[in-house]
């Protein structure tokens, strides 16, 4: 196993007692950090890395997104939702191949391992191919494979067997780098039955599921009149908030108490992705309502089409200054509790609880970031620096469960210009060629 010692680094580990070290030094033996603040006795590193001027954090972890639509970044632009969804994102969709979801997802792979990210949660279509990403890139993920339970059988995600062979390919698999979910789409879409059934596989195979839940007034509004209750009280109703593997329930905008309550109890975890709500002015929820049903909330960037990067500096950043805004108290959302939700929340919903913290035994899941650049100047506060002006382009390193990703800014596991290259085209073929409706949200 290898040996490395970081020397000469500031810290900041995010552990129970928010130590901040300084001028310190993190020993990993394989895939673990085994000292924080001082080698063990008798450690001989086969590297040593000198990182004065650099800070280290735990590596974040991206609640919520959908990594291959980094072919539609910039695609669907000043539109409402139901039009965004309905002329711009599933018309697109409909022309989609397994090909785009390749090189859209080692696209976002390269974004985001430039900008700290060891895992991310993705729910999208052909996820054998984000999981061949994940696989080489040496990432972390949890995938769901969407589907909608509607429509042609022919069309993609319209049914279970495409998500049912992915779970049975990739169980296990990737040196126990991945998890894998259920991802029916939401319930404004998926049928009851559907989502019941749902329910049943996610019992019988001891899975957690991923979906969109309660996005807007008017979703909650077409529930009461369908169902009798809630989007939240609905799901629960037909079991989906009881999956053994835990429910990561994005958005939740428009809920109740007695909603996040029922989430409470039943363990969920809520993917919040500010800066998608904003572009859509989807409207922002009091996250200080959620802290009080002592509810999981882990921050996520959503994909590139709503949100246009893959940053999670931007949204965490986002999530600390909205809260603040919202609420109307400059003392909410304290930077520790920013960073926790970006890194050790988002871990914990997606099936790595050990990750988040730079612990002795915690997997070595480390970003290093530049601190040397004006915008990090003065150090009075290194968490407040992290929170309130960091940005991705500042991290030069990344390792996860002890191996680099990247090293002095350079990609060691992926080919990031011909992934740039390949992404381009096929992007540019994606929305130029002939595309129909496949599916319509109305409100």
């Amino acid at each position: 196993m290898a040996r490395v010692l970081i020397e000469d680094v500031d810290i900041v580990t995010l552990d129970p007692e928010a130590t901040v070290l300084h001028a310190s030094c993190l020993a990993v033996e394989g895939a673990k950090i085994v000292g924080v603040g001082q080698a063990p006795p008798g450690f001989l590193p086969d590297e040593r890395l000198d990182a004065h001027n650099h800070l280290a954090m735990p590596a974040l972890f991206n609640a919520h997104c959908h990594a291959a639509m980094t072919y539609e970044r910039g695609w669907a632009e000043d539109l409402p939702f139901p039009r965004w969804l309905n002329e711009k994102i599933w018309v697109a969709e409909s022309a989609l191949r397994e090909e785009d979801v390749s090189w859209g997802a080692a696209l976002a792979a390269c974004e985001m391992i430039r900008g700290g990210v060891a895992g991310f949660n993705d729910h999208y279509f052909y996820m054998d191919r984000v999981a061949e990403v994940v696989e080489q890139s040496g990432m972390k993920a949890a995938l769901a494979w969407c589907v909608f339970g509607i429509g042609d059988d022919k069309e993609i995600g319209a049914n279970l067997e495409g998500t049912l062979r992915f779970i049975e390919r990739w169980s296990g698999s990737a040196e126990g780098r991945l998890r894998l979910f259920l991802g029916p789409h939401s319930p404004y879409i998926c049928p009851p039955g559907f989502l019941q059934r749902i329910a049943e596989l996610a019992h019988e195979r001891n899975l957690g599921i991923h979906l969109h839940l309660s996005e807007s007034k008017e979703q909650v509004e077409n529930s009461l009149r369908a169902n009798g209750m809630s989007p939240v009280a609905h799901l629960d109703h037909l079991g989906v908030l009881q999956a053994p593997g835990g429910c990561i329930a994005a958005h939740c905008l428009f809920v109740s108490d007695e909603d996040l309550d029922l989430l409470a109890q039943r363990k969920a975890s809520v993917a919040h992705t500010p800066i998608t709500y904003m572009k859509l002015a989807m409207g922002v929820p009091d996250l200080s309502r959620f802290a009080r049903h002592e509810l999981t909330v882990a921050i996520g960037t959503d994909g590139p089409a709503s949100n246009a990067d893959m940053d999670m500096f931007a949204a965490l950043r986002q999530t600390a200054i909205l809260q603040k805004h919202v609420q109307r108290d400059p003392t909410a959302m304290p930077g520790d509790t920013v960073l926790r939700m970006a890194t050790q929340a988002g871990a914990r919903a997606m099936g790595f609880p050990g990750s988040g913290v730079l612990a002795v035994g915690a997997p070595a899941d480390i970003a290093l970031l530049d601190m040397d650049r004006p915008h990090l100047l003065p150090r009075h506060d290194l968490v407040a620096n992290l929170v309130h002006s960091a940005k991705a382009a500042d991290v030069t390193d990344l390792m996860v469960d002890g191996r680099w990703l990247m090293r002095k800014r350079e990609l060691l596991t992926l080919d990031e210009q011909k992934i740039k290259a390949m992404a381009e085209r096929g992007a540019q073929q994606l929305v130029s060629q002939e595309m129909r409706s496949v599916r319509k949200y109305e409100e």
